[in-house]
């Protein structure tokens, strides 16, 4: 059974950073890109970003690109998301996910998901 576990949310001033894992488990994740999302209350789930399995190819939002960084330790089977300059636009649950079929920003196509991690950031 294939079981992702988010941590590291928390609150957090303006400006601030956190740095979330996802722990992966229950599978081979060879070949598998992994992804974070964010859904904001009242909001629909959104990409913020993505890792292939090798880590050589990465794929973030708009929103995010300069703030947050994407990485993956693949001995561990933990993906990472380094997040700085945090806003209070970033608050919102954090999901990491599995898509076998390479990396994507459709929440649509991922395969497992975790259970997330809340983000708050305060003004």
């Amino acid at each position: 059974q294939v079981q992702l576990v988010e941590s590291g949310g928390g609150l957090v001033q303006a400006g601030g950073s956190l740095r979330l894992s996802c722990a992966a488990s229950g599978r081979t994740f060879k070949d598998d890109a992994m992804g974070w999302f964010r859904q904001a209350p009242g909001k629909e789930r959104e990409f913020v970003a993505a890792i292939t399995w090798s880590g050589s190819n990465t794929y973030g939002a708009d929103s995010v690109k300069g703030r947050f960084t994407i990485s993956r330790d693949n001995a561990k089977n933990t993906v990472y998301l380094q997040m700085n300059s945090l806003k209070p636009e970033d608050t919102a649950v954090y999901y990491c996910a599995v898509n076998r079929g390479g990396i994507s920003r459709y929440p649509r196509v991922y395969d497992f998901w975790g259970q997330g991690t809340q983000v708050t950031v305060s003004s």
